[in-house]
């Protein structure tokens, strides 16, 4: 009997944990909350409008906005995954968080950020195809092939974050260190509340990270190079502009999602000493401002993207 409670004091995992809002600035949060809200308003709305857009219009049925689609489709996820445990921190100041309901919103939070890294390589793809080889475009990006590429890319990111929860759920925890950094569950922050080595966590985390996104944001830069490659091969210079323009979208929503990536990258490894309000706020960005600006960048961009959206919403006023 003595031995069994003992195992059970020695092992300790917290029924739930205390999320943070936006540190030093808890007394207007009820104010924070409205930038907050109408920006996952904006993000929700504008991707759900592309999908119905995509879905409804015949003459989109094609890869670029396929990939677009996929893209909608996981910024969607990714507003999901943080929305009610902030908006609940900001606007009713309910800050716990049960230890399985927060790994579930860890897994699920990574699994999009991962889902859009791969998706925007897939888009990088698409224009490399186009550009290099605009003939066979078609018989290149069959919508087989397409329907193959998003199970390849959900596929890659539910069997590169299934083992993160796990990690996490074998650890020993503190009693009294339950405070995590945001108002939403990181594996970095997670695993730092607890009482154990956790060599194994910071190892695969890392091997996800450059894994993942590391390997993609290559891949992009390498198609981009031979992108350039192609267009420089071209004879008008108004041809070349022409070219380029159909990637700027891209090139955007690439620098949308991977600063702000890398910007919580290097402020997780070496901005420890740098104000709590600094690492809030620059995981803000990375999670809710690519789903805000995403739509906007394509609908302003695009132009049968936009003419697609306005037809949806004149079709939902009738």
């Amino acid at each position: 009997f003595s031995s069994q409670s003992f195992i059970n004091i020695s092992f300790f995992q917290p029924q739930s944990f205390l999320m943070t809002g936006i540190p030093g600035l808890e007394a207007i949060h009820g104010w924070i909350s409205i930038p907050f809200s109408s920006m996952y308003t904006v993000a929700l709305t504008g991707n759900c409008l592309i999908l119905l857009a995509v879905k409804r219009t015949h003459s989109l049925h094609q890869p670029m906005y396929y990939f677009l689609s996929m893209l909608a489709l996981s910024d969607v996820g990714l507003s999901l995954s943080t929305l009610p445990s902030t908006l609940g921190v900001l606007w009713f100041d309910y800050r716990f968080i049960g230890f399985h309901a927060c790994l579930i919103q860890m897994f699920f939070l990574h699994f999009f950020s991962v889902v859009e890294s791969s998706v925007l390589l897939a888009m990088s793809f698409d224009r490399f195809v186009a550009i290099s080889n605009p003939l066979r475009y078609a018989s290149v990006l069959t919508n087989n092939v397409i329907i193959r590429i998003g199970a390849a890319i959900t596929t890659r990111a539910t069997l590169s974050l299934l083992p993160l929860p796990f990690l996490l759920k074998r650890l020993n925890y503190c009693p009294g260190k339950i405070l995590l950094s945001h108002s939403f569950c990181f594996h970095a922050d997670v695993m730092k509340l607890a009482c154990a080595d956790i060599t194994v966590n910071i190892l695969y985390g890392l091997y996800v990270v450059l894994s993942t996104v590391g390997v993609d944001s290559l891949l992009i830069v390498m198609s981009y190079a031979l992108i350039l490659h192609t267009v420089m091969g071209l004879a008008s210079p108004r041809e070349r502009v022409r070219t380029l323009n159909t990637c700027i979208s891209h090139i955007l929503a690439v620098l949308v999602f991977y600063i702000p990536v890398i910007g919580v990258s290097m402020i997780h490894r070496f901005g420890k000493h740098l104000p709590h309000i600094v690492h809030a706020l620059v995981a803000y960005v990375y999670l809710v401002v690519p789903p805000v600006l995403n739509p906007i960048i394509y609908s302003v961009k695009s132009k049968p993207i936009r003419g697609a959206m306005f037809r949806v919403l004149s079709r939902k006023s009738q």
